[in-house]
């Protein structure tokens, strides 16, 4: 083989290494090819380095039907042979299959990275106390939160520096932070919420400019949260309080602070409000998490759609619509612990995983069958929901872990932003090289 073969020849292997991962399909249903250090040089050094030289791999799995190991090995080292067209029979001798079972019991190994260099703050123990996108641009990883000065603070996860902050941004403490992204625009727009003096201010995040102030919305009671509506790049903003004196109110705004309508079907305080876009019916639905019970309404017929009740006199602070399977999900935390999943479209308890640990506050969707839970303990739990057991304990926080979301991080891909009554906030990431 000349030096010319073996280049076009590693440039075969190099665009068809991604294809690779797929080739396993029968018998094994998790699989990753990972290279070696040496395979990677000889990539860089193709044109140095002959490829017939020893390449090998490693090869993740896990055998559901507990098939012989080394047949497995032959198997799958006859199909990487055939699909990288390796001309070289010594090559096919020489490479060499390592198996790793697939451990069921810590399937995301997400370990404490660092700690964040930010002191945040929280009055209330609600969700979205933070939040984290990527820009409109994809230059700067956001992270937006407040202190106890009630400053609204932008913070970039990539370098890990402050890039803004407003002080005095409301009034009393800042509860909420929502984000969405302008597309007609080409800006990044956030909601702060205020809950002692119903209060909501509209920003541009990206030079921390005040674009809307609305004030007074309701007249009484208190108000905790509220959310986007993006809607065909019509922009509008959904809010709900809680007065403790049976009036729930669900207000919808465009972001120039003219009032569209009003939703008043029930009597109950609102604690968590967010917007389901159904895609597959071409529904928008609202949810609120409430005193006793969450509920979900058909935004434009203006009415209830299920009330998700279990009445058990506690609030529930936190939602998580789970679409990815053929069951529409509601996910939803009370207070005291207690996790409930309702079939969302029939309004049907499947199922309630009752956590014994103590109070629950933040919990996080990892995929369909993994939640992370922050815990009074300053622990974060990894759930298996199917299993309903706790198979993880992440230590790293002193006090209650207050909310948790899970972002794509350039650098760590998939990992965990959490942050605790403390001030701190922390960053947790797969440290396994050999990670999925």
């Amino acid at each position: 083989m000349n030096n010319n073969d073996s280049k076009n020849n590693s440039k075969d292997f190099k665009k068809k290494s991604k294809s690779e991962r797929k080739l396993i399909k029968k018998n094994i249903s998790f699989y990753s090819l990972l290279y070696n250090k040496e395979s990677q040089k000889r990539k860089k050094l193709h044109d140095k380095i002959p490829i017939n030289n020893n390449l090998n791999c490693q090869l993740k799995i896990e055998d559901n039907k507990k098939e012989d190991i080394n047949e497995i090995k032959e198997k799958n080292k006859s199909k990487l042979y055939k699909n990288t067209n390796l001309i070289d029979k010594n090559m096919y001798n020489n490479f060499e299959i390592k198996i790793y079972k697939k451990n069921d019991s810590n399937p995301i190994n997400i370990k404490f990275l660092k700690d964040l260099s930010v002191e945040a703050y929280s009055f209330c123990y609600l969700d979205n106390i933070f939040i984290v996108f990527h820009s409109f641009n994809n230059n700067i990883l956001y992270l937006i939160y407040t202190n106890k000065k009630k400053s609204i603070i932008s913070y970039n996860l990539i370098n890990n520096k402050k890039i803004n902050e407003v002080k005095n941004a409301h009034k009393t403490y800042i509860t909420n932070f929502r984000y969405c992204l302008d597309k007609n625009n080409k800006r990044d727009l956030i909601i702060s919420i205020s809950c002692n003096d119903n209060n909501i201010k509209l920003w541009n995040i990206n030079n921390l400019e005040c674009l809307h102030n609305f004030e007074n919305i309701y007249n009484s009671g208190q108000l905790f949260s509220a959310c986007f509506l993006n809607n065909n790049n019509q922009i509008n903003i959904i809010t709900g309080n809680s007065n403790f004196n049976n009036s729930e109110l669900i207000k919808i705004y465009d972001i120039n602070g003219n009032k569209i309508k009003e939703i008043n079907n029930s009597n109950d305080n609102i604690f968590f409000i967010d917007v389901f876009y159904d895609n597959k019916f071409s529904k928008i639905y609202i949810i609120t998490g409430n005193f006793g019970n969450a509920k979900s309404y058909d935004y434009n017929e203006n009415k209830i759609y299920h009330k998700y009740n279990i009445n058990d006199n506690r609030s529930h602070n936190n939602i998580i619509i789970n679409d990815k399977e053929e069951i529409i999900k509601l996910l939803e935390c009370s207070y005291d612990g207690d996790i409930k999943i309702w079939n969302f479209h029939s309004g049907e308890l499947l199922n309630k995983l009752i956590i014994i640990y103590n109070n629950l506050y933040g919990i996080c969707l990892w995929d369909n069958e993994y939640l992370f839970i922050g815990c009074e303990d300053g622990s974060i739990k990894l759930l298996n929901i199917k299993k309903g057991k706790i198979i993880k304990n992440l230590i790293g926080h002193k006090k209650r872990v207050l909310n948790i979301k899970k972002i794509n991080h350039p650098l760590y891909e998939e990992c965990l932003v959490s942050q605790d009554n403390d001030y701190q906030m922390k960053l947790w990431a797969n440290l396994d090289k050999n990670k999925i």
